[in-house]
């Protein structure tokens, strides 16, 4: 990066110079350049390189400010610098960074010099400088460098006569080097290739402590270093120490506290004679856990407890300790003796027991005199001997002392003497007693230890429970919520101490829907309810309670009755209808002949009332009768006017609500309870062809973004970067699915097989043929839906499943790739894919390019005339037509009579708007298609069959499949 810069500088400076040129002629000029100079390497900062001067033009100019300088040198360097000298005169000197060196820098800089003045002129001009070698003394490397070495040597023969330090040195020039030592007369010497060497075994008592060596080398011109080498002679230690401590056998008592002084073992070495400073080192060999050494005065004390009632010491109690002395810290001269030391015995143990808690059960029938515990099995002392180790128990104190008693005494045995009869008054109910027992020794100190029995009296189960009532009679409301405590039982026992009683049904409370609708509390016996009653379904349930004390159980019956109340809702035959009238219907007419009809299980008929909540806007529909039926007819109660501007809306969604209140009277109503059933309405207005809707004015407002690229938004390049490499995955990946989707659909041949075929006779395949009738109805689309095959958006209406697309409004025809299409013609397929149908909720396999499909689980493929969201729509029928009736006004021979309309609404059909205009008959054709098994053509009819003709339609009636097989 730095050769680009320069490389601009240089073609700036160029340009400058040849514009300067062109204006002014050689008018400016460097005068003893271009030119050679020489200067020595190591030169200090200021040596003079070469001297130039500045010939300025004729014309009133000077050298500008800053000029004349270095714009560049070949190889880069910033070792020179220009000073002024006199008038127009100039100096190239060293800068001292960095101090030329001819061994490790280049030997020839390239300077280019710039100059320009005031009045635009310049000149370009090229110093080359030398630089000159110069002979450098040689030098040392490694320790010898910049300090003085210290060499240490043992005295004797642990340091034989030969080489003790090697020499490290060079010469700049690389000159052949000569080594030398002074002075000559001691007793090392020097190779020619730097090793230093001693020429005798030294002794530390006969020959100097230190030698002082001056080592020079020099190079082949003469010039020299020197540097000074010091020897030091180490002295060794070789006499052994002896022990002046003569008694070896020592007697303490156990339980020594640590740091006990036990013996102090003293030696002597030789070498002190001799005037040699020698350090005495004492120790434990191999060392003990129970004594240490002071390592310096040889007092051994003890160092942890001793005690003699353990093992190993309770049969060993002698303890044998070698005594090491060393007279250097590490490889001295050394020498070992033997010491024993008795541990004797003291009573420093109090008895001690297994146990010193004891737990007992015994049951409250027991009688006296029965043995409950033996303490002497338990304790012990484990003092080594007698008497230390005898002990003995004193009586028993606290609670229960006087019905517990040591027999004989002294001997630890616990015998009972009372009773423990919890019934009996004079026990006081006690459940457990707690004793004291005194472990003693019988010489001195006499410790002692203290030993707690606790004694439970078990209880014994002689007495059932009893119910404090022989029977349980409880009312509560049908309408009472879940989790409401409804009464309680109770029952007792005579036992003491009372455990309490434990409740639970055993029988009764059972329904077909839940095993039992009732919980009672285990611990107080409240009775809940877990489930919603039902009073049209159960009026009284008859439980088997139970009371249990652990181990005796007691029985009660419990009658529950359950009272009446209204709180079942009255139900129509559907919650939703969609109706279209035209706009200059006749006031009072019945809406399309549509009539509500609805059923309440704890309500007269006479009790329904009729009102339009909310969506009644202008008051045109009203309900006749609007009480005391459970048929109402939906009637025009005022005409549209749009002309005028009172109605503006053509699509009203009527909200009905159906109450039970109408044999109520108006007080009444306030306080009791009343259930509304309700059922949506949508109505559309059908204008005439003259009405014209009109609109208000919409303003857009239209917002302009404008983005202008500039070189200094680094991210463009790189979401331009990021944005190919993902489309070139997103076009791998398609190109993936691609060859897969061949692979699938366009398998490759298969070969040939080249053995002998067998002939066989040809089994004729079977066909079926299966008809299907379809009907469709008007009816309102309340659900959306994402299809999983093509991803588009359908409407369906969640009781019959009928369904159409959301954008277009057009019924989902069969023969397209849609996810509610009916497969008509059944082919030989593979189903590889999954999904749940939103109106029923069950799971159905289909084919994402035929859109076939079947349902999961029975492997059955799906059918019309069922509630299914992939049910085929073949047929129309006319928007206005009336329930029931054909288009003369005669009631069909299908029609159920009142029900009729609940049964076309219950049927698997999807509708397509009418969208304001009647259809006629001839539109209304019956259309049929062939499923076939095998791999025939999708939709196409049997060869050979004329034609069904159209029957008549009725929009009401419920579809039926009609089968027709065919070989």
């Amino acid at each position: 990066m730095d050769g680009r810069i320069l490389g601009k500088r240089q073609n700036i400076f160029l340009l400058l110079v040849l514009l300067g040129r062109i204006s002014g002629g050689k008018t400016l000029s460097l005068n003893g350049l271009p030119a050679t100079g020489n200067v020595t390497e190591n030169s200090s900062a200021y040596v003079l390189v070469h001297t130039f001067s500045v010939t300025l033009s004729p014309s009133p100019s000077e050298v500008a400010s800053g000029y004349p300088l270095i714009i560049n040198s070949n190889p880069l360097t910033k070792a020179f610098r220009i000073d002024p000298g006199a008038t127009h005169t100039y100096q190239v000197v060293t800068t001292g960074d960095p101090v030329l060196d001819y061994e490790t820098m280049p030997n020839s800089f390239d300077l280019q010099i710039y100059v320009s003045d005031t009045a635009g002129a310049s000149d370009l001009q090229i110093l080359t400088v030398q630089i000159t070698d110069v002979n450098e003394p040689p030098v040392f490397r490694g320790n010898l460098a910049n300090q003085t070495v210290m060499i240490y040597i043992l005295e004797g023969n642990r340091t034989p006569p030969g080489v003790i330090y090697q020499i490290d040195a060079s010469d700049p020039e690389q000159s052949q080097l000569t080594y030398s030592c002074t002075p000559v007369s001691q007793p090392f010497m020097v190779s020619q290739t730097g090793t230093i060497s001693s020429t005798k075994e030294f002794d530390f008592e006969r020959d100097p402590h230190l030698y002082l060596l001056n080592i020079t080398v020099t190079d082949r011109l003469g010039l020299s270093t020197t540097r000074a080498v010091i020897v030091n002679i180490i002295n060794t230690n070789d006499e052994t120490p002896y022990f002046t401590t003569k008694e070896r056998v020592y007697r303490i008592p156990e339980e020594n506290s640590p740091g006990t002084v036990v013996a102090n073992i003293t030696a002597k070495d030789p070498d002190d004679d001799e005037g040699i400073i020698s350090r005495l080192v004492y120790s434990i060999s191999p060392p003990n856990t129970h004594f240490a050494i002071n390592p310096f005065t040889g007092v051994i004390y003890v160092a942890m407890r001793i005690d003699r009632d353990a093992a190993p010491l309770r049969l060993h109690p002698n303890i044998s300790l070698v005594i090491r002395v060393e007279d250097s810290p590490s490889g001295g001269q050394t020498n070992e003796t033997e010491i024993t030391v008795i541990i004797e015995d003291l009573n420093d143990n109090p008895p001690e027991c297994s146990l010193y808690n004891f737990r007992l059960e015994v049951s409250e029938t027991a009688t006296t005199g029965t043995l409950f515990l033996d303490l002497r099995d338990h304790c012990q002392d484990i003092d080594v001997e007698p008497p230390n180790n005898e002990f003995n128990f004193t009586g028993l104190s606290g609670l229960g002392s006087n019905k517990f008693t040591l027999n004989p005494s002294g001997s630890g045995k616990i015998v009972l003497i009372g009773g423990l009869d919890f019934e009996n008054p004079d026990n006081l109910a006690v459940e457990e007693y707690t004793l004291t027992a005194v472990v003693q020794d019988i010489a001195q100190p006499y410790y002692t230890n203290n030993i707690y029995i606790y004694i439970k009296i078990i209880p014994v189960n002689e007495f059932f429970p009893g119910f404090n009532n022989p029977s349980y009679v409880f009312n509560v409301s049908e309408i009472t919520r879940a989790g409401s405590s409804i009464g309680k039982v109770s029952a007792t026992d005579k036992d003491l101490p009372f455990t309490g009683i434990t409740y639970s049904i055993v029988a009764g409370g059972g329904t077909l829907s839940y095993t039992n609708i009732f919980w009672i509390d285990p611990n107080e016996g409240n009775l809940e309810i877990i489930a919603t009653l039902d009073y049209e379904t159960t009026q009284k349930y008859i439980l088997t309670v139970q009371a249990s004390d652990g181990e005796k159980l007691a029985t009660v019956s419990v009658t529950i009755n359950v009272l009446e109340v209204n709180d079942e809702k009255p139900v129509c035959s559907a919650n939703t209808y969609s109706l279209a009238i035209p706009v200059d219907l006749a006031v009072g007419t019945n809406i399309e002949g549509f009539r509500i009809e609805c059923v309440d299980r704890d309500s007269s008929p006479r009790s329904f009332r009729y009102f339009i909540n909310s969506g009644n806007v202008n008051n045109h529909f009203t309900f006749s009768p609007s009480a005391g039926s459970n048929i109402s007819q939906l009637i025009l109660a005022s005409r549209f006017d749009y002309d005028s501007g009172l109605d503006r809306i053509w699509d009203y969604r009527l909200r009905v609500y159906i109450t039970d209140d109408n044999l109520l009277s108006s007080s009444n109503r306030a306080t009791a309870l009343i259930e509304t059933g309700t059922v949506t309405l949508s109505i559309k207005v059908i204008p005439n062809p003259t009405t014209t809707i009109t609109t208000t004015p919409a303003i857009t407002l239209l917002i302009r973004t404008e983005n202008i690229y500039s070189e200094s938004a680094w991210y463009v390049p790189f979401l331009i970067s990021v944005g190919s490499m993902l489309l070139l995955g997103l076009l791998g990946y398609l190109s993936f699915l691609l060859a897969k989707y061949i692979r699938t659909y366009c398998p490759p041949k298969p070969k040939a097989n080249k053995r002998a075929l067998k002939t066989t006779p040809e089994k004729k395949k079977v066909k079926k043929e299966e008809v299907w009738e379809m009907t469709r109805i008007n009816t309102v689309f309340d659900g959306e839906a994402t299809d999983p095959v093509t991803g588009k958006m359908y409407e369906y209406n969640s009781k019959s499943g009928a369904r159409r697309w959301k954008d277009t409004k057009e019924p989902v025809q069969p023969g397209i790739k849609d996810p509610v299409a009916q497969e008509m013609t059944k082919i030989n397929t593979v189903f590889n894919g999954e999904a749940r149908d939103p109106v029923t909720g069950k799971m159905y396999e289909y084919n994402s390019k035929s859109g076939a499909r079947r349902w999961k689980d029975t492997k059955e493929p799906v059918q019309p005339g069922i509630k299914d969201p992939v049910a085929q729509v073949i047929s129309s029928a006319p928007a206005n037509s009336s329930e029931g009736k054909d288009r003369m006004g005669t009631p069909s021979k299908q029609e159920a009579g009142p029900n009729g309309r609940e049964l076309a609404a219950k049927n698997n059909m999807a509708t397509k708007p009418s969208e304001g205009k009647a259809e006629t008959s001839s539109q209304d054709s019956l259309k049929l298609q062939k499923l076939k098994d095998g791999a025939g053509s999708r939709g196409s009819s049997s060869p050979g069959r004329s034609p069904v003709p159209s029957p008549k339609i009725y929009p009401l009636l419920q579809p039926k499949p009609a089968l027709k097989n065919a070989v």
